[in-house]
C-alpha cells in the first residue's frame, strides 16, 4: 500500500470522483467535450495532487495540497453551473456540495500541519 492511500483526504476526494462520474451519466450528450470532461479532469485532480505530493517534502506537498485545493473548488463551480443548467438536482448539488466542503476542510488541516 502507498503511504497516499492512508489519508483519509485521499480517500474521500476518491469517493468523490466515484460520485461525480456517477452524476456525469445523466448529463446531456452534448456537454460531453464541455462541462462533462471539465468536471472529470478537476475532480480526478483531486486526489492526483494529495498522491503526487505525497512523493514530495513536507513543503512541496504543501504545494500539491493547494492544488488539490484549487481543483476542488473547480469541482464545486462546475457543479454550480450544473445546477444552474439542471443537469444536477438541487439534492445530488448539496450531496457533492457537503463532501467537497468536508474534502476542503482536510487539506487545510493537512497543509497547516506541514508548516
Amino acid at each position: 500500500m502507498f503511504n497516499f492511500e492512508r489519508l483519509a483526504v485521499w480517500q474521500k476526494a476518491v469517493d468523490l470522483t466515484d460520485t461525480v462520474y456517477a452524476e456525469l451519466k445523466s448529463f446531456p450528450g452534448d456537454e460531453r467535450f464541455g462541462l462533462t470532461s471539465q468536471l472529470r479532469r478537476a475532480v480526478g485532480s483531486v486526489s492526483a495532487h494529495i498522491a503526487e505530493g505525497c512523493a514530495r517534502s513536507s513543503a512541496d506537498f504543501a504545494t500539491f495540497l493547494g492544488y488539490a485545493a484549487g481543483s476542488l473548488y473547480e469541482v464545486v463551480t462546475h457543479c454550480a453551473i450544473a445546477r444552474r443548467r439542471c443537469y444536477l438536482t438541487d439534492e445530488s448539488h448539496r450531496k457533492i456540495y457537503v463532501r467537497a466542503e468536508e474534502i476542503a476542510r482536510m487539506l487545510s488541516g493537512l497543509r497547516k500541519s506541514l508548516k
